[in-house]
């Protein structure tokens, strides 16, 4: 490794976070220390942007990027902004279709509908604590003229494969993961993933293919972890993470992240 910067993915919640939205003193550290050497440092997340903030904000991360809602989003940082933030890139979609694909195979299910940076347009009363941002609950038909960034189902088992060939039809894709422990499902057009914003990153930012690294848990890290030149999976996560990534390193209970991002900087330091 040389000393060209790094770019490098982190999942939030499972890997950066702890489900209680704990963050250790050693990967706090580490990350401070791999952008004060220059390398690009990137929470790529299934949050949205108004949920991806805080942490950010916590981590003293006030210049860059952050690759939001599972690659939908992404922001550009410069505490000079009003709001820390400008929307840098952004796939929108047209809701109706995805609305009417819930409607008819998961009735009961509460929608909402990512407004960037503030919150969400909603179904009805969500019932969900991690539901980050100001809300505004509005009638069906006007969740079906909305565009939006992704479609959002809170505390989502898998659905049936009929559902995923029917939204599979439509363009869209369903994305699993978790915050804090509980678990949501997105909708969102076919080929966006956190892969996505990070090829779009990596090619803005003249970053090698090389010189790329990721680090996740969950379902919605797969693309990204396959993405990576070196891509590291958390110690408790499923199997069909494990197989998509290059090495695995100890659980979220053990703070699996910092020894990865302490070798990054152990390797610069050799060299």
């Amino acid at each position: 490794m040389s000393d060209t910067p790094l770019l490098i993915g982190l999942d939030i919640d499972g890997t950066i976070m702890s489900h209680d939205e704990f963050i250790s003193a050693e990967v706090r550290a580490a990350i401070t220390e791999l952008r004060l050497r220059g390398h690009h440092v990137v929470l790529s997340t299934g949050r949205p942007l108004v949920a991806t903030l805080p942490v950010l904000k916590e981590l003293g991360i006030d210049s860059g990027w952050a690759v939001c809602s599972n690659g939908s989003v992404t922001a550009r940082l410069d505490k000079s902004l009003d709001g820390g933030y400008a929307v840098h890139h952004a796939v929108m979609f047209d809701a109706a279709p995805a609305v009417a694909a819930l409607r008819s195979y998961m009735p009961d299910a509460v929608i909402a509908l990512e407004k960037i940076g503030v919150g969400y347009y909603l179904s009805a009363e969500f019932g969900s604590t991690k539901l980050h941002g100001e809300y505004e609950i509005v009638d069906e038909p006007a969740l079906g003229e909305v565009s939006t960034a992704r479609v959002v189902v809170a505390r989502a088992t898998h659905a049936a494969r009929e559902f995923s060939r029917h939204v599979g039809e439509l363009g869209l894709r369903d994305t699993y993961y978790s915050i804090a422990g509980e678990y949501w499902m997105d909708l969102a057009p076919e080929g966006i993933t956190k892969a996505y914003g990070m090829e779009r990153l990596r090619l803005e930012l003249g970053v090698a293919a090389s010189d790329t690294v990721a680090v996740g848990d969950s379902e919605n890290d797969i693309e990204m972890l396959l993405w990576a030149n070196r891509g590291v999976a958390m110690g408790h996560a499923e199997a069909s993470v494990v197989a998509a990534s290059d090495e695995v390193t100890y659980p979220i209970i053990d703070d699996g992240l910092a020894p990865v991002l302490e070798g990054l900087l152990g390797k610069s330091q050799a060299e």
